[in-house]
């Protein structure tokens, strides 16, 4: 009888921390809300220091730095890596080469720090409480963030900075208002619990439940509950497929906070080249997705076969040759379209730095970008026509 395979060690320190943490607020809340009562103010504490927290981890750890889908001032480098810490999720340095690690081998049970094929509880906590190979530091691919002062310094003095940010803020409330053990106990004890399994929800709920509209190449979904708690964190499909852009939920109705405040910073000049994927690309993706899944549907032998009860043998025939043959030309579509795209793209971007490098006239150069500009709105327009054909297919098949 094979002997089965040995748990790693207990990482102790991170396993006292999120269970008396969580032991805590289960107890102690409901406690003082019962025998004393938290007023309004306790809760606008908590909740402000709940989101400084939350967004210092999606615009900072997440977008900023794993991802570099912007560049910030120092400033608001600094209070990213401040609030951060305040997270207690490790240092930038750690937090992101992890997450970069994941983007890799997102999945590979070996590579991956949280995969999702290990299971929900696994990717959600289970992997912080064990010193699993694949969680090990690992720098190689973080070099950049080794020549970032502000990053270097905040994993130099991580310990120190965490405990500050943690126990200064309910401390100062505390001193200001009297209530010390309400704001250490929301602003302290629950904000910290909060803040660590809602980020971990990314992980664990966000790779098990919700809609895959870009890509099926692996378990990352976009979930609407988890972007609520996440600050628009839970978009994750989109993510996993464009992760260098600064938006997660891309479209105007997505709840999507932390890209609302990147966007805002711009305005006043504490974050600047924000990189976005084109349109075309996300639609070019949306209908790739479509077309794989009317693929599916056509070798489901069930469905095949109650639609072929229903229109009859010699109608489902022709019906099926005609889907198959509509496909076939969606498909082909789709490859022309996209290699148009790259080509109008390529020549749009050479113009706009001849425009700026004033190697042309400019009148002659702004013709050309405008030309250029309106292709660019008419292959989107294309794609967009495509994806409402191809769905409409899929909702014929559903």
């Amino acid at each position: 009888m094979l002997k089965s395979e040995q748990k790693p060690e207990i990482v102790w320190p991170t396993a006292l921390m999120l269970s008396i943490t969580a032991l805590v607020a289960l107890i102690s809340v409901p406690w003082y809300q019962l025998t004393i009562g938290f007023e309004w103010t306790h809760w606008l504490a908590f909740f402000l220091f709940a989101a400084s927290n939350g967004l210092a981890i999606t615009a900072g750890y997440h977008r900023l730095w794993a991802h570099n889908a912007y560049k910030a001032h120092p400033i608001l480098r600094l209070l990213l890596a401040l609030f951060g810490a305040a997270s207690f999720q490790n240092s930038i340095l750690v937090w992101s080469s992890q997450h970069r690690r994941h983007h890799r081998f997102v999945d590979d049970n070996d590579k991956d720090p949280y995969s999702a094929n290990r299971g929900l509880w696994f990717s959600h906590i289970g992997w912080l409480l064990r010193k699993y190979p694949n969680g090990r530091d690992d720098f190689s691919n973080a070099k950049d963030l080794q020549r970032d002062k502000i990053v270097m310094w905040q994993h130099k003095y991580y310990y120190l900075i965490a405990l500050m940010m943690n126990f200064l803020p309910p401390l100062i409330m505390g001193v200001l208002t009297g209530d010390y053990l309400a704001y250490f106990l929301l602003m302290g004890v629950l904000r910290l619990v909060y803040s660590h399994h809602t980020t971990f929800l990314v992980n664990s709920l966000a790779h098990a439940w919700g809609r895959r509209p870009y890509t099926n190449e692996n378990t990352a979904r976009d979930n609407g509950f988890v972007s609520l708690l996440t600050y628009g964190e839970g978009y994750h499909n989109y993510h996993h497929i464009f992760q260098n852009d600064y938006r997660n939920g891309v479209r105007w109705f997505q709840y999507d906070p932390t890209k609302w405040l990147i966007k805002a910073c711009s305005w006043v000049g504490l974050s600047y080249d924000l990189r976005s994927t084109p349109k075309f690309k996300i639609r070019q993706a949306m209908v790739a997705r479509q077309l794989e899944l009317t693929r599916d549907k056509l070798t489901n032998q069930t469905l095949l076969n109650t639609i072929k009860q229903r229109i009859g043998a010699i109608e489902y025939a022709n019906w099926m040759a005609t889907i198959e043959k509509q496909i076939e030309s969606e498909h082909q579509q789709l490859t022309e379209l996209l290699d148009e795209w790259k080509c109008t793209h390529s020549l749009w971007m050479t113009a706009k730095r001849e425009k700026i490098a004033e190697a042309r006239q400019s009148m002659q150069t702004s013709l050309d970008l405008h030309n250029l500009k309106q292709k660019l709105k008419d292959l989107e327009y294309s794609v967009v026509q495509q994806y409402r054909r191809v769905s409409y297919v899929n909702g014929v098949l559903a």
